[in-house]
C-alpha cells in the first residue's frame, strides 16, 4: 500500500511562458492563479466546460493536470513539491 505522504501537497513549482524564473506557490495561490488564467481565455478547454463556477474549473484542472496550453508558444505548468522530507 502506498504511503499517504505520496498524496500530500506542500507547494507547487510553477513555470510560465515569458517569466524568467520558476515560482513556488501554495495550493490556494495556484488555485487563484488558475482562476485568473481561465478568466482570460476566450474558450475554456472542453474537459472543464462541464464545471461551473470558474473556481471548480480551476480545482479540477489543478487536481487532474499539470499544464494548460495558452496558445502558440504560451504555457503554464505546475508540479507538486514537498518542502520537508
Amino acid at each position: 500500500m502506498a504511503d499517504s505522504i505520496m498524496y500530500q501537497e506542500d507547494a507547487y513549482v510553477v513555470l510560465e511562458s515569458g517569466q524568467p524564473e520558476q515560482v513556488i506557490l501554495t495550493a490556494e495561490e495556484l488555485l487563484t492563479k488558475l482562476e485568473e488564467v481561465l478568466a482570460t481565455l476566450d474558450h475554456v478547454p472542453r474537459d472543464l466546460q462541464r464545471f461551473a463556477p470558474r473556481s471548480a474549473q480551476a480545482k479540477h484542472l489543478m487536481e487532474t493536470s499539470c499544464e494548460i496550453d495558452l496558445g502558440p508558444g504560451d504555457y503554464l505548468q505546475w508540479y507538486v513539491v514537498r518542502l520537508e522530507k
